[in-house]
Order: structure tokens, then sequence, then C-alpha cells
């Protein structure tokens, strides 16, 4: 890995502390879309017509009037600002790649800022896998290495039990948002045709993004998220990654902010999973350990404390786990 320069480091921390602000003054002037009028015997009436989650939505304004005119020349004005509010996030975004950050793919980076504009993270969703990690990088101030950090798929998890702090309750329908990318995404199919989807794929390309959410007493069935009007995959010990988990801004041309777990819990869940993969998935295990190392290498000289921490919470859920970290760490001559 290598460190990313001050200068950048300066700029990515104004583009997440402004793409934060911008997430709390999200309104109607940032959802894409326009007024449209209908006239009832003889009475003209507004709406503002635009496309949610769900699908195409017509919101009632009021009747043509002073009052509804007024609001119409506030959303405007509003949405001049959101456009330029969205082209500074682009300009600081390019600076930061500029200085040697590598940014995420041109087809990742779409599919995370739409489930962000569909309120998905602010909805609690928490993105998991090689993308967090990658976004992780910049964020801790590091470039990881090649090999490490490419991938075409996403990880999103959400959680049956956590609602958001922030914005408690707040829906978001995320195979609507996965469809309205217009990408070809189709669902793919699972083992037992009897279970509901929980995975997305794209014919042709090896793109693909995953819904997963916490395993609950041992299930393994499918599991429905309210929140995110949503199927996920329960998987072992996931409610320990995405405990408390960190906002970060994803670089890429289009940057937006998303949910991510902490670089100590990430780095201890990479090292207990490369233990659980079966004898087709070495060259999966091979990248748990070294995207593991390179994160308890970072942590070890920049936050020592942080891993401490992750540890004590993993104790806490048996010495079983502390074991499989132990033997991971062997085979992958980490030092923790």
């Amino acid at each position: 890995m290598e460190r990313i320069g001050g200068e950048t480091m300066v700029l990515y921390s104004d583009l997440r502390e402004r793409l934060e602000a911008f997430e709390a003054m999200r309104n109607v002037a940032s959802l894409p879309g326009e007024f449209v009028t209908k006239t009832v015997k003889g009475s003209i009436y507004r709406y503002f017509q635009t496309i949610l989650p769900g699908g195409r939505t017509q919101i009632y304004i009021g009747p043509d009037n002073e009052q509804t005119r007024s609001l119409m020349e506030a959303r405007e004005t509003g949405k001049l600002h959101a456009l330029a509010d969205e082209k500074m996030f682009q300009r600081l975004a390019a600076q930061i790649m500029a200085g040697d950050v590598m940014p995420i793919m041109p087809e990742m980076a779409r599919i995370v800022a739409r489930l962000a504009d569909c309120c998905v993270f602010r909805a609690g969703g928490v993105l998991v896998g090689t993308t967090a990690y990658q976004i992780l990088g910049p964020h801790l101030g590091v470039a990881w290495e090649h090999s490490s950090r490419m991938t075409q798929n996403i990880d999103l998890v959400g959680d049956t039990t956590r609602v958001a702090v922030a914005v408690p309750n707040l829906p978001a329908e995320a195979p609507a948002a996965i469809d309205s990318l217009r990408m070809g995404f189709f669902p793919i199919p699972r083992l037992s045709h009897n279970e509901p989807y929980t995975s997305y794929g794209v014919r042709g390309k090896s793109i693909r993004i995953d819904l997963f959410t916490p395993a609950r007493r041992g299930a393994t069935a499918p599991v429905f998220i309210r929140r995110l009007n949503a199927t996920a995959t329960p998987l072992n010990y996931l409610d320990y990654l995405i405990e408390s988990p960190l906002k970060a801004a994803m670089v890429a041309g289009l940057p937006c902010l998303v949910n991510v777990p902490q670089p100590a819990r990430y780095a201890l869940h990479k090292l207990i999973i490369s233990q659980e993969r079966d004898a087709t998935s070495a060259a999966t295990a091979r990248e748990d350990l070294l995207q593991a190392k390179d994160m308890i290498t970072l942590l070890k000289e920049d936050s020592p404390g942080a891993l401490e921490l992750a540890k004590v919470a993993l104790a806490k859920r048996g010495s079983s786990l502390l074991k499989k970290v132990e033997m991971a760490c062997r085979q992958g001559e980490i030092e923790l």
C-alpha cells in the first residue's frame, strides 16, 4: 500500500464533509422530475412528476395560484443549487483522483450512486466486501495494491432489526433502485426455485449485486427486509461486521456518501470467513487474507486501539471466533 499525500487527504475530507451536509439537506429539489398541470372542470392543478424507487409518481402540489407558483420557483432555485453542489463534488473527486487515488470503476460507481439516490444507505444499508475495501482505502489515507482492490461485485447488507439513527424507518426499495438503472440487471435464481431472489446480474457481464443480512439463530432461508423491500441471504457474523458503520465518500466520477464497516471489524471478519471457505473458493480465501493483512498492517501503525476494541467485541461472541482469527493469522503470516 502507499500513503496518499496530505493535500489529497484534505480534499477527501472536504468532499466527505460536503457530501454529509448535502445528504442532510436533501429535498424535492434533489429529485429529477418536472412540474405538470391537469385541468379538471376548468380549473388548473399543479403536480410534481418524478420517478421514485416504486416507479413513476405524481405528487399533488395544489391549485394553480400564487402560492404554488412561488413553490415552483423555489424548487427551480433549489435545483440550481443542487446541480452546483453536484458539479463541485465532481470537481473535488477529479482532484482526488489526480492525487493517485484509484476511483471505483464507472459501472460499479453508477450502481452505488443510484442506491444512494434511492436512500438505501440512509435506510441502513451497508456496503461490504471488496467494494467497501476499495472505498475504505482513501478514507484511511492509503492506496491499496492493484491486485487486491478490483471487483465487479457489489455486496450490500441490510439488517432486519437495525434502523438508521439519523433517519429512522425511512423506506428504500433496493430492487426498484437496481431496476431503475436500466443496465439489464435480472434476478439470479437460487438453487431452490421456491426461494426468492437475493442476487442480480447482467447477461454477458460479470457485474453482480448481492443482498445479505445477518443470520439469526442459524437461519439459512432468504429473509425479507421490509425497510429495503428486498430479500437477502442470511450470513453468519454480519451483525458483528456492520455494527456502528462509518460514513465514507465513494471516490468516482460521480461521488456519493455510503455506509461501510469499521476497518478493524472488516479485517477480523475477513480472517474469520477465510477459514470457512470451501476448497472451490481457495482464491477468494487468499483474497480475504490479503485484504485483512493490508488493513491490520495499516491499523497497527495508525490506530492500534481500534484493533483492540474490535478484538474485545469479537471475544464477547465466543472463543471459537478468536480461534478462527488465530488460525487465519498463522495461515496468512499475519501479526495481530
